[in-house]
């Protein structure tokens, strides 16, 4: 999965409008390369590759912390609705409040909408406790309650605002520059630490809920720190490249094709073929339409709707 991961980044750094030779490309890398390599190579595509590969690995990992704390294979973040409090925050935003006070505050709102979208769907799920079915009907609800909000504001808007609403919400990293993968990178570094620390009782907690309380698990507190921990993965990925669907459905069940069901051992390659998705589909968004650029999300939806369809029958057989 590793060399798959380098593949994608060569090949990505290398081809665009104008081809790389990868002689060039390591020679950038490296600091080497004139003005204009520089340029296209270390100011255009890493930052956006970079920002792709970050994205990704970001959604798949809160992907599989739901669907490790529910045990429900459909659980993802834009399923029960933490992408949805993200994507009416953020449009909210863009609508009413970014002439005043600046794009730099758009993070900001998606992040404070997902964790809203927490609160109440674990506010709602809660009675005596929360259950994982419960949960999930509760966060289904919320994002469908979610999505209406932000099909009205994006309505009642003017026609730019809703152009660049609807851009935000298919997912796209086009554009993004090094300050933005620098304020990213962060969240990242301190959540996939603690999804470590917590690992263990994760592991206990898919046992069931009586087995992990016997065993010393608080599975109520647990749960509540798991959502937030997806929450805190999530959003921030959201908040800088959209509202890109179904990587945190699909990259967990591809990862448990290729490692046991052990969350220490399924995080890193969860994350790396999360990342790779959005990196390839980023780079085909850049290369298949030419001289178009086509968001990252409309190829990731292209394979996660089947793939979401493929999991509901086969939930149902």
């Amino acid at each position: 999965m590793a060399g798959c991961f380098v593949t994608i980044v060569l090949l990505s750094l290398c081809l665009g409008e104008e081809f790389s030779s990868p002689s060039r490309v390591l020679m950038v890398l490296f600091g080497g390369g004139d003005s204009s390599s520089q340029f296209v190579i270390g100011t255009l595509r890493l930052p956006r590759i970079l920002m792709a590969a970050m994205v990704g690995a970001a959604l798949a990992s809160s992907g599989l912390v739901l669907q490790s704390m529910i045990g429900n294979p459909l659980a993802s973040p834009d399923i029960i609705g933490i992408t949805g409090g993200a994507s009416a925050a953020a449009v909210c935003f863009l609508s009413f409040f970014a002439s005043a006070l600046g794009l730099i505050w758009l993070p900001v709102f998606a992040i404070v909408g997902a964790l809203v979208a927490a609160l109440l769907i674990y506010g709602l799920a809660w009675n005596s406790g929360v259950t994982p079915m419960r949960l999930v009907l509760v966060g289904i609800g919320i994002s469908s309650v979610m999505g209406a909000v932000t099909t009205f504001v994006i309505a009642v808007s003017p026609l730019a605002t809703s152009i660049t609403a609807y851009i935000w919400l298919t997912g796209s990293v086009y554009g993004a520059s090094w300050n933005e993968v620098q304020a990213l990178f962060p969240w990242l570094l301190g959540s996939w630490p603690l999804a470590l620390y917590l690992a263990r009782r994760i592991n206990t907690q898919e046992l069931g809920a009586p087995l992990a309380t016997g065993l010393g698990v608080s599975v109520q507190r647990l749960r509540l720190a798991l959502l937030f921990l997806s929450v805190i993965m999530a959003a921030p990925a959201i908040a800088y490249a959209g509202a890109v669907g179904f990587v945190g459905l699909i990259a967990p069940h591809i990862a448990r094709r290729f490692v046991a069901r052990s969350f220490a051992q399924l995080l890193p390659v969860t994350a790396l073929i999360g990342a790779c998705l959005v990196m390839l589909a980023d780079l085909c968004g850049r290369l298949l339409f030419q001289p178009l650029d086509i968001p990252a999300g409309v190829f990731v939806s292209a394979i996660g709707a089947p793939f979401f369809i493929y999991l509901l029958y086969r939930q149902r057989v």
